[in-house]
């Protein structure tokens, strides 16, 4: 299959951990992929598989850290 180009907007947690295998393996098929998430995440983090654009949210992550 030819490669495509795709926007991710995932859930921070365990929804991450599991999609971000399926990026690899998209990647390594040669799919551009942009992944857009809140500057303030537990677990989604820059990676060579794909571009990550982050955006400003009102929240710290010591805010996050305490609710959790």
């Amino acid at each position: 299959a030819a490669g495509g180009k795709l926007l991710v907007v995932p859930l921070d947690g365990s929804h991450w951990l599991s999609m971000q295998e399926v990026l690899d393996g998209l990647s390594q098929k040669g799919h551009e992929i942009v992944v857009v998430a809140p500057e303030t995440n537990l677990y989604i983090r820059p990676s060579n598989s794909f571009t990550l654009k982050l955006y400003p949210v009102p929240l710290k992550l010591e805010d996050v850290h305490e609710h959790f």
